[in-house]
């Protein structure tokens, strides 16, 4: 009888733990809404905003349709909420990048490489193609992306430049007209060439470099003294 108990017994927690080894890991709404934001840019990037289905993103993500409408309810949102995302690290990232004892022209340098992994990243740079075919069906999406990316950004930067224009390490006119200049030097000329099909998308080091050279000249100028 007693051996009879201890094989039930033996059998109760052999099936336990095989039904505790069957459970599909949980993943949190968090981490889930990353997994499909992620998909979404790949899938906006590739396919455009027009061809791209709240169903194509859900299959690229691996969630089911009722998880995906559950979290982000519609395609707009959906863009609306990529793009933030993205733009929300950035923001995070340049704002700890002040000035924070080292020399001014080595944290702007730090400053402008994280715009630039932003801005000439690959993916961003296909996702704003894609915006400018479609804008003319979607204007909404051209209008998020300019409110959400290219404004959040140069503010981002302009807040930067009044910081150190506050500690005394720059002197400006207008912060929000520098910021501009300076994203302007910094991305016109490479996103241009990637987006003509001349070249491919910067490389790391080609972005590092570029953000180095665009914080000299804007601190040194390019003059001769006299």
């Amino acid at each position: 009888m007693t051996k009879l108990k201890a094989n039930t017994a033996d059998d109760a927690n052999a099936d336990e733990t095989r039904r505790g080894r069957g459970r599909p890991q949980l993943r949190s709404d968090e981490e889930t809404r990353t997994l499909i934001l992620e998909a979404a840019r790949a899938e906006f990037a590739h396919s455009g905003y027009a061809a791209t289905s709240m169903e194509t993103i859900a299959r690229r993500a691996s969630v089911s349709t009722k998880t995906l409408y559950r979290l982000l309810p519609n395609k707009a949102t959906l863009f609306e909420e990529m793009v933030s995302e993205r733009i929300d690290r950035f923001m995070s990232v340049v704002n700890l990048r002040g000035c924070e004892g080292r020399d001014v022209e080595t944290a702007l340098g730090r400053a402008l490489l994280a715009c630039a992994e932003l801005v000439l990243d690959g993916d961003v740079i296909a996702l704003q193609r894609v915006i400018l075919a479609d804008s003319d069906k979607f204007p909404e999406i051209a209008e998020t992306f300019y409110r959400r990316a290219i404004t959040r950004t140069q503010d981002t930067l302009a807040n930067w430049l009044r910081t150190e224009q506050e500690r005394g390490t720059i002197a400006l006119d207008d912060a929000n007209s520098a910021a501009g200049m300076l994203l302007g030097m910094l991305v016109l000329q490479p996103q241009r060439a990637v987006m003509f099909g001349h070249r491919p998308a910067p490389t790391p080091v080609e972005r590092e470099q570029r953000a180095k050279s665009c914080a000299r000249l804007f601190l040194r100028g390019c003059g001769t003294k006299r």
